[in-house]
């Protein structure tokens, strides 16, 4: 066991699940017939819910000390704790004929892939329960957080019930609940979020609400979801509605609208998940490796790389870390390298270890040192690429002095241009204030990662060369501190691209 981690176990102190019960008591004049808490750890909640004059409370627990405590503590004949796994209890045959519910409490705060990491159990059934397709399905965009997962459960159990679910849970999660909501046509009259400090309550920092969703019987489904502070439950701070698969900030409903689709394909950095081994970094004329190894090996298969961390100026030539990239496509064979780099098929070999204790499901059966993320866009020239960890995003040009194609870790996103001169005007309307102002609408800055590739793929190029001008490009330049470069052809260059097809395209990188 790895115990509060494996269990994404932050215990809700007694005071602030007062607080969470006495608001839905109080203001939202709940009055319900059954309360559960479906992970109730030490009990806070269930103990809070006593302030309510409901005819049974449930609480179900996995570990068995804590139901114990649970016990101990609560000494009321409404009280029921069960000792059961969420994952694989038949929450329905507790449910069965009773109305007027409330589910409450706080869910584990961890992702499958962290429970993996842990070789853990406490793991649901795994399954792509969003639907995702190809490749998403293997790699990070199908990991997801243990609360969303138990709170879509619970929605799917209780849809078309009379329902009040109130949960403590990141901002993100709340907000993927929405969209999956609203995705997947679930009745429900209201859904709010109440952020709240989650450092002075459970000592982390994170951007984190109490997420309030009013199921229903009949048909309904609420167009905006509303956030507001916890200390100010009545005032409304923003509001974000679902649109064609897409929230929206209301706001910044008043900026510029470029949202579309991307003419040019967003791209997400190399995977390798060893970067001990393949990652390498200059020291003098050596190449060093995570391992504090001196590396010797034929410069075939070594790249700049720029990872998340630094992108820190709108043109970036000069690079003093290097990743080994062992395949032209995903699952190519790799064993050629023995006969064509016998070097660095050699230190490959040497710290085969390493790659062994992969844990992603992507590495199975697949050749040797093999990596994702990797294709001939890789081996692009000119890039314009973006951290997806930035709460602003700056869009730099990726080059290098020996045209080397620059590649990126697997939390920057990039896309692929023909020249520089086109990579340095995207990167100026990228940055511009107009672009930048419609970004905020689009991205969840409490995210941990506000810019994914979904997020900049919603960026039309079209929309945004009908507005904006060569003089924005102009200032953008001299605001981004760069010499100046730019003129009003490379622009009137760069509007016939978007007219091109992503083949066409590929072709001319």
């Amino acid at each position: 066991m790895n115990g509060k981690r494996e269990y994404g176990d932050y215990q809700t102190p007694e005071f602030f699940s007062l607080k969470v019960c006495k608001y839905l008591h109080d203001q939202r004049k709940l009055k319900p017939s059954v309360i559960i808490e479906p992970t109730c750890g030490v009990g806070s909640f269930v103990k809070s819910s006593l302030i309510f004059d409901s005819s049974e409370i449930i609480g179900i627990e996995v570990n068995p000390e804590y139901c114990e405590i649970c016990k101990q503590n609560i000494s009321d004949p409404r009280v029921h704790i069960i000792n059961a796994d969420f994952f694989s209890f038949n929450l329905k045959s507790v449910l069965k004929g009773k109305d007027r519910l409330l589910i409450v409490g706080n869910p584990p705060w961890v992702n499958n892939s962290t429970l993996s990491t842990l070789n853990s159990d406490n793991l649901p059934v795994k399954a792509n329960f969003k639907g995702l397709k190809g490749m998403d399905a293997l790699t990070g965009a199908s990991n997801f957080d243990i609360c969303e997962y138990i709170i879509l459960q619970l929605i799917a159990s209780l849809s078309d019930t009379n329902t009040t679910i109130a949960m403590l849970c990141k901002t993100s999660v709340a907000r993927n609940v929405f969209v999956e909501m609203k995705r997947t046509h679930t009745n429900f009259s209201a859904c709010d979020l109440f952020e709240f400090n989650a450092n002075k309550v459970f000592g982390i920092n994170a951007s984190a609400c109490l997420l309030v969703i009013e199921l229903c019987e009949s048909e309904a489904s609420a167009e905006i979801c509303n956030i507001y502070s916890f200390e100010k439950p009545n005032e409304i701070k923003d509001s974000f509605r679902y649109v064609d698969g897409k929230l929206y900030s209301e706001a910044t409903k008043d900026v510029p609208d470029f949202s579309g689709v991307c003419c040019f394909e967003w791209r997400q950095g190399v995977k390798h998940d060893c970067s001990k081994v393949m990652e390498l970094s200059s020291q003098g004329t050596d190449l060093v490796n995570g391992l504090k190894e001196t590396v010797d090996i034929e410069s075939e298969y070594v790249f700049p790389l720029i990872k998340s961390s630094m992108f820190k100026a709108p043109v970036v030539y000069n690079f003093k870390k290097y990743v080994i990239v062992t395949q032209k496509k995903v699952r190519e064979n790799t064993a050629h390298i023995e006969r064509d780099a016998p070097k660095t098929w050699a230190y490959l070999t040497s710290h085969k270890e390493y790659f062994s204790k992969r844990k992603s499901s992507i590495y199975k059966d697949a050749p040797d040192y093999s990596m994702f993320g990797i294709g001939d866009y890789s081996y692009a020239q000119y890039k314009v690429g973006v951290s997806g960890f930035y709460k602003k995003p700056l869009f730099s040009v990726l080059v290098s002095n020996d045209n080397r194609p620059v590649m990126t870790d697997d939390t920057s996103y990039f896309i692929c241009l023909p020249t520089y001169d086109t990579a340095y005007t995207a990167m100026l309307i990228l940055n511009s204030e107009k672009v930048q102002q419609f970004l905020l609408t689009i991205a969840f800055l409490d995210a941990k990662r506000p810019f994914t590739k979904k997020v900049l793929g919603q960026i039309d190029f079209h929309k945004i060369l009908q507005e904006i001008s060569s003089s924005d490009l102009a200032n953008t330049e001299r605001q981004l501190g760069l010499q100046r470069y730019f003129d009003e052809k490379m622009l009137e260059s760069f509007k016939l691209l978007p007219e091109l097809s992503q083949d066409t395209l590929m072709l001319y990188i």
